[in-house]
This record gives C-alpha cells, structure tokens and sequence, in this order.
C-alpha cells in the first residue's frame, strides 16, 4: 500500500512541474523584450582636449637644397661666395590655434574646422650641413648673413608653393579622417579656415 502513495506522490510531482512548465512558458511568451542601440558617438572635452595637446600637426615635410651666391666686385678681382644651403620646411598646424567649438559630433558625423596650414618651423635652415661651395676674397659675418637670408627666402619660396600647401591639406584631411573612423565616426566633415 506504501507503494500506491508513492506511485501517487510521483505522479503529482510530475504533474505540478508539467503544469509549472507550461504556465512559465505562458507569462515568458507574453513578456515582451527590446533592445534599444543608442547609435549616437560622443566625443568627450578630454579627447578634445587631447587632440588639441598635440601643438603642432605636420602634414608635409619639404626637403630642400639651394645653392645661393654672391659676387663683390673689385679693382684687380672680384670675390666670390657661395654656399650650399640644406633644410627642411614643415607645413600643418598649430592645435592651439583651433577655434572654439572646432570639432562638432552630431550621431555619427563629426564636423571638425581647422586653421589653414602653414609654416611650423621657421628655423628650418640645418646650419651644420651647410657647405661652403666657393670662397675667393675675405667675407665678413654679415656678408654671411645676407647669403643666409636670400637662401631662407629662396628656400621658403620654393617650398610655400601652393601645390605643397595643398598637399598639405590633403595629408591633413586624411590624418583626421582615420582619426575620426577610429574614434566610430562614419561621415567626418573637415572645413579649412
């Protein structure tokens, strides 16, 4: 007879979880779940302000060499100086020259207004590579001077071209467009001021 309400107890067991079962499934299927994905990208003041802690962006580097001279005339002879100059002139920007509110994140576009690009460096002259080519006579420093200054000019003007300033932004637009995606920007603006 134990066995009777054994057999019975089980059966009622099996019969409450069956019904247990069936009523989860019931309130589970009637509970409604969502996920909403905010798909909006926020850049915060201190990535600004990182991005604005870089000072100077190189955007292009312009290796140049100019040959420049100069002829004194004199009596018997004439003099002659001239020098071979070496440098590298660097365009991009200064970061601290940024506009407020330069860098606008509205979804997933970012607009970002930069200054147009310029000269970083104006010593640009690697004075230790510069060799003497030809020296006939006796020079002074300031004759020296003025060699160097018409070869700062000739090598600022050969390098300031507007293709490089071009190219210059181009780079520039570039290195932020990279920055901008890695950051989970999809549309990056970029407006030259």
């Amino acid at each position: 007879m134990k066995w009777k309400y054994k057999i019975t107890a089980i059966a009622v067991a099996i019969l409450a979880i069956i019904i247990m079962l069936w009523w989860l499934k019931g309130c589970i299927s009637e509970t409604e779940i969502s996920l909403d994905v905010d798909q909006s990208i926020d850049i915060t003041p201190e990535q600004i302000t990182s991005i604005k802690a870089i000072g100077e962006w190189e955007f292009l580097a312009v290796a140049s060499e100019e040959l420049v001279d100069t002829v004194r005339k004199g009596i018997f002879k004439d003099d002659h100086l001239a020098r071979i100059y070496y440098g590298t002139v660097r365009l991009g920007i200064n970061m601290h020259q940024v506009e407020p509110r330069w860098i606008v994140a509205e979804g997933d576009s970012i607009t970002v207004t930069l200054p147009q690009p310029g000269l970083l460096d104006k010593d640009f002259i690697d004075e230790a590579r510069t060799k003497s080519f030809y020296e006939s006579g006796k020079w002074s420093h300031q004759d020296r001077e003025k060699l160097y200054q018409k070869a700062y000019r000739q090598m600022l003007r050969h390098s300031m071209t507007q293709e490089n300033l071009h190219n210059a932004r181009e780079n520039g637009e570039e290195q932020f467009r990279r920055m901008m995606k890695t950051m989970g920007f999809e549309h990056v603006n970029i407006i030259w001021r």
